[in-house]
């Protein structure tokens, strides 16, 4: 046999070396190959911490929104998705993120007092929730997003219900710097508040019902029946006015009320608009009335069962679509 000489040897190892790199290599941000709902996890604080995200298909490289939404106290990620086979008008962000092309994260509060999951809001009256910083957490959740996928940096936005809506606020607060709007529902400012104001101004939408029996309208202590260990909060009329000042919006409002598509869900929808903020950003309260303390939903609606403790749901609009609709146009302008 021919004796090979040892520089050609060396030769086919590194241009066999490059060959395997590149073609296990996969660039941050290329065409995306796999889509659909995925549960993961990372590691924050040296504690390992759930999300489920949502990939639409053919979201390419162009760089695309990304939206949060963030559970209420003692609810499951399954419970948000729809993989634990309730109803939930949370799984309508993936229907929606498909059609519009944005990607969906559902993180996962760690255990409170009564052992499911919770958030640390900016609650400093409240004492069920868990001690997480929750805040790092998401920050990080951003951080290892932006590395995996194509994500618009300005267009990051936040929503929640009644824990998760007050979470909302503290990251609205808390990482001005990244989110450029967020949703509240079925929570208010807190009466007794950790947080400082925000940096800068940001879009707030609200969306509470006028006969939520967990998280007063007219403010005070949470909890059917009321409890201390829940924390307390403003009235809705004082927290929107709390960020029309901030945001220095209008102060006349634009009203519009919304077609009473179900007459028998107890109530009708308006919707107070305070355009013109700084940065121009909005203030909007979706005013549910005779609403109780669930997101309304035409598609998603709760059981008897569920309005026994919560109160009525409203079936007038599609809060997912409400919500993305006051998001979308929405950017980071810091």
């Amino acid at each position: 046999m021919k004796k090979i000489d040892k520089k050609y040897l060396l030769y086919f190892a590194v241009i066999s070396q490059l060959l395997f790199y590149v073609s296990c290599y996969k660039p941050v941000n290329n065409d995306v190959k796999e889509y659909g709902l995925f549960t993961k996890n990372i590691m924050v604080d040296g504690i390992s911490r759930r999300y489920a995200i949502y990939i639409p298909q053919n979201i390419g490289i162009s760089p695309v929104p990304l939206v949060f939404e963030l559970h209420g106290g003692g609810v499951y990620i399954e419970d948000m998705t729809g993989e634990s086979g309730h109803k939930t008008p949370y799984k309508l962000w993936m229907e929606l993120a498909g059609k519009e092309k944005f990607i969906v994260v559902y993180p996962e509060g760690l255990n409170g007092s009564y052992d499911k999951p919770t958030w640390n809001d900016c609650r400093g009256d409240c004492y069920v929730s868990s001690n997480a910083d929750d805040v790092r957490f998401i920050a990080e959740l951003i951080n290892k997003i932006e590395k995996e996928f194509s994500v618009d940096q300005n267009r990051i936005y936040v929503s929640g219900t009644s824990n998760g809506g007050f979470m909302a606020q503290r990251l609205g607060i808390e990482l001005n710097n990244k989110i450029a709007a967020i949703a509240s529902v079925a929570a208010a400012l807190p009466a007794v508040s950790d947080c400082n104001p925000p940096a800068n101004p940001i879009s707030v939408l609200f969306m509470n019902g006028t006969d939520d029996n967990h998280m007063p309208y007219n403010g005070g202590t949470i909890g059917n029946p009321p409890n201390p260990d829940h924390g307390s909060v403003l009235s809705t009329s004082e927290t929107v006015d709390y960020w029309i000042r901030f945001n220095q919006t209008d102060t006349i409002r634009v009203t519009y009320t919304y077609p009473d598509l179900d007459t028998t869900d107890g109530g009708v929808v308006q919707r107070f608009l305070y355009k013109n903020g700084k940065m121009g950003t909005e203030v909007v309260l979706y005013k549910i009335i005779g609403g109780g303390h669930s997101a309304p939903s035409i598609r998603e609606q709760y059981s008897t069962i569920f309005e026994h403790y919560f109160n009525k749901q409203n079936h007038d609009i599609e809060m997912t679509r409400e919500v993305w609709d006051f998001f979308k146009n929405k950017t980071l302008n810091r």
